[in-house]
């Protein structure tokens, strides 16, 4: 059997290795001159847990997430070939009210020890399921003096530990390519453009263009794990979006901390259009502020080509007003010189999400992510993430569909 595999991100490249461990011969297209280069390595990698998503009171979202996450590091495990606590992590991020979310503090408070009592039953009791870590029995709440050491407590009404953890997308990029290049029975194109998905009588028949002209090619069955193209492609296969979306284009800045700076903590902020700093090893930090950041939303079917790295002066209001924002809450912050930052990077990349408002509004379908997953239509098989932590599960789902695991 042959599956083409459309899209070189995280979810196809996941896709790609769970077919040929099956024993399955992959063809992998991607636009991109390499893969794992555009939205896979824009954004924190955060492995979500459910804490994030108190917007949806019926924790729907939270347990979908959870599943993807004790997952995550199991699947990597078996395709690359070394621990996943071995992985480039963040520290453990704790979760910061802020004064003018759109939940309050015991709203927040009572929301995120639910979802950690449904993630200590998704983990079974088994030790180190979640990146080698041991989850807490309950999560703590840090003491008024704790919080005044490193937040301002005029913003930062509570602060919760949590053991949720963000994995460096860059390194894990690279570990990625490294293991599909290596893979016999994974054939990689870039540099092709996918135009369609059609049914054909024997298989799935997938027109491309690329440097040397359009190319059909027919195989057994298709997987679309295409990230902002998805919707166009689903629609040529017969599989039409029936409700509202959004494409945002989200930028994140990062930089290493200077020798001398103190180390930060690694703190998202709930719950609205606020930020999240990450913290991993060696002073690599990553900073997004939702109202600097997000630069351009549309509701097409295939959004504009956005650029990945910002011109100037778009890059410097970026860096000016993202550390700005997240100063006022994070007094460490402030000490630092903008123009003199090691490794000082902006990168942007596409938000896919179901919904018609943006998250400023409380009711937005982007507060919940649980309608997501694997789609398929005869052959033909779409996949939504939804979010990075999900990829090597569906991966896994829709691999399963295709031929499952003897």
């Amino acid at each position: 059997m042959r599956v083409g595999v459309l899209g070189g991100g995280l979810q196809g490249c996941c896709a790609a290795l769970a077919l040929a461990e099956r024993g399955l011969d992959v063809t992998l297209f991607d636009r991109n001159d390499d893969l794992l280069t555009r939205a896979a390595v824009a954004n924190e990698g955060k492995i979500h847990l459910g804490y994030m998503y108190a917007g949806d009171p019926t924790l729907a979202t939270a347990k979908t997430m959870m599943k993807g996450a004790v997952a995550f590091g199991p699947f990597l495990e078996r395709h690359l070939g070394k621990p996943a606590a071995s992985l480039a992590l963040s520290s453990p991020a704790v979760y910061v009210v802020h004064r003018h979310g759109q939940r309050d503090v015991d709203a927040i408070s009572g929301y995120m020890r639910a979802v950690h009592a449904l993630v200590m039953q998704a983990a079974d009791g088994r030790r180190g399921a979640y990146f080698g870590r041991d989850l807490p029995c309950e999560l703590r709440s840090w003491s008024n003096s704790e919080r005044h050491s490193e937040f301002d407590p005029e913003i930062a009404l509570a602060v919760l530990d949590t053991p949720e953890v963000a994995i460096d997308p860059v390194p894990l990029a690279a570990s990625l390519r490294e293991c599909i290049s290596a893979q016999p029975r994974i054939e990689i194109r870039t540099q092709r453009i996918v135009l369609s998905a059609r049914e054909a009588d024997d298989g799935i028949e997938i027109e491309t263009d690329g440097p040397d002209g359009r190319s059909r090619d027919t195989f057994d069955q298709a997987i679309n794990a295409l990230w902002d193209g998805r919707f166009a492609i689903d629609a040529t296969a017969g599989l039409p979006a029936d409700r509202p979306w959004l494409h945002r284009l989200k930028y994140g800045v990062t930089f290493r901390l200077p020798n001398d700076a103190p180390t930060l903590p690694t703190a998202t902020i709930v719950l609205g259009p606020f930020g999240e700093v990450v913290s991993y090893g060696g002073g690599l930090i990553y900073l997004t502020w939702y109202p600097a950041c997000l630069q351009a939303v549309s509701k097409d079917m295939t959004p504009p080509d956005w650029a990945t790295y910002p011109s100037e002066p778009l890059r410097s209001q970026i860096i000016r007003e993202t550390l700005t924002a997240l100063a006022a809450i994070v007094p460490t912050l402030r000490d630092l010189d903008a123009d003199n930052l090691p490794e000082l990077t902006v990168k942007g990349g596409v938000i896919v999400a179901w919904g018609a408002t943006d998250i400023y509004d409380p009711a937005s379908e982007l507060h919940r992510r649980y309608e997501i997953g694997v789609t398929s239509h005869g052959r033909f098989h779409s996949v939504d993430p939804g979010k990075l932590t999900m990829a090597p599960y569906f991966a896994d789902a829709c691999a399963e569909r295709i031929k499952p695991l003897s």
